[in-house]
């Protein structure tokens, strides 16, 4: 690496780093929202909005880079208690304001290139109902399940099964 700090090949090196995040996080990362039940809301209902990248021990440094280059974002620990070997961390960003403001714009200017970008693209619009505080109403939660549901393992909506369940048949 050049010791000119803002030289063209100090550019190339960012470019190179930037493209390996991305694709990093094309292969590992996850884009997920959780509904779940929570009595300190008025609606019952909490969104919880969530970009995890995991990786076994061994690779510990990789995530303590991609927190080095945006500079938020925690790291867990997972335990492990079955037949591997290494226990399991994870890098997570919660935050509304750093996805909206860090993860989103830089994964606008380096775009993910696998079917990962189409649940990034659903995560933006969770996103965007939840600033139109959307999460806070009943129908916006619902709108967002609705979108949740078609994201990574397409599971079922608990928040729309109960919803289901709790409205009386049309006659």
């Amino acid at each position: 690496m050049s010791d000119n700090v803002s030289g063209a090949d100090n550019q190339q090196e960012r470019l190179r780093l930037e493209g390996w995040i991305a694709g990093f996080i094309d292969g590992e990362g996850c884009f997920s929202v959780n509904i779940n039940r929570c009595s300190a809301t008025k609606l019952g209902w909490q969104v919880r909005p969530e970009f995890v990248v995991t990786q076994g021990e061994r690779s510990l440094g990789s995530l303590e880079l991609l927190q080095s280059f945006f500079d938020y974002g925690a790291l867990y620990r997972n335990a492990r208690h079955d037949d591997h070997r290494e226990d399991v961390f994870r890098w997570c960003v919660r935050r509304r304001e750093d996805l909206e403001v860090k993860v989103l714009p830089f994964l606008v200017e380096v775009p993910l290139r696998t079917a990962k970008a189409r649940d990034l693209e659903m995560f933006r619009q969770v996103l965007a109902l939840m600033r139109l505080q959307r999460h806070l109403e009943g129908e916006g939660v619902a709108e967002i399940a609705r979108i949740v549901e078609r994201m990574n393992r397409r599971k079922p909506s608990t928040y729309l099964r109960i919803l289901r369940d709790c409205t009386p048949a049309a006659s």
